[in-house]
């Protein structure tokens, strides 16, 4: 994309949205964006950002001149949204090496727990858990790294999410970069919109899977899955 422009008084995050509008594309919470984001406008969104969380602290009636620990929150949160527990909507996908499968591999691997930090994108509160991946290779299936199933891993939750949905998109980032015969993906995680607010549960914990190909079809790869991870909890 060509560098960003001066600016014309539009607020970058029109500019951001009417190109994402034209394309016909999603902006949903958990989409990632990074393709309608020219040079430089990264810093001058939160610059914007800022600015709007200043009003918020403002209407939260909390005096951020004279008290010290608040005056600059505004920007602090504002880096944190966008560089930190939201850089999965705005940066690109990490770069992934695949090789070949030149052994044929066909036994089940299994990668985990991943520790993965998110936040729901109903209250913006912290998801904490841990994932589980299991792949079938077959012979044409790629190989990539086991760091980079936890690269992935990031990337994906490093938006708002729920976690049904959190799952299913990872699932089907590895299919597309490996093309494995089976994927299964187990997470478990701690939702801080129950802990933390709501009826303040601090014990209870929220565990879904995704099963794709042989995981689906065979039971009893199913099974071996299942009783290779950890007992959870």
């Amino acid at each position: 994309m060509k560098p960003v422009e001066a600016d014309e008084g539009t607020p970058v995050s029109i500019k951001i949205r009417e190109r994402i509008l034209a394309a016909r594309k999603r902006f949903h919470a958990n989409d990632n964006i990074a393709d309608f984001i020219q040079p430089g406008e990264l810093e001058l969104l939160l610059d914007e950002v800022e600015a709007k969380m200043k009003g918020v602290l403002g209407s939260l009636v909390i005096d951020t001149v004279h008290d010290h620990n608040t005056d600059n929150t505004a920007r602090r949160v504002a880096k944190m949204y966008i560089k930190e527990v939201f850089a999965g909507r705005y940066v690109q996908g990490p770069a992934i090496t695949e090789f070949p499968n030149a052994e044929h591999l066909n036994e089940l691997m299994i990668v985990g727990p991943i520790t993965v930090r998110s936040a729901c994108s109903h209250h913006f509160c912290p998801i904490m858990g841990k994932i589980w991946i299991g792949v079938l290779p077959n012979e044409h299936t790629n190989v990539i790294g086991l760091s980079k199933y936890a690269r992935l891993a990031e990337w994906v939750m490093g938006r708002p999410q729920i976690q049904e949905e959190a799952v299913v998109q990872l699932a089907d980032l590895i299919q597309q970069k490996t093309q494995p015969d089976g994927l299964a993906i187990v997470m478990e995680a701690s939702h801080f919109c129950m802990s933390w607010r709501g009826v303040k549960d601090v014990d209870s914990k929220m565990i879904n899977s995704v099963m794709r190909g042989s995981f689906l079809k065979d039971a009893n790869l199913r099974r071996e899955f299942l009783s290779l991870i950890p007992q959870k909890g």
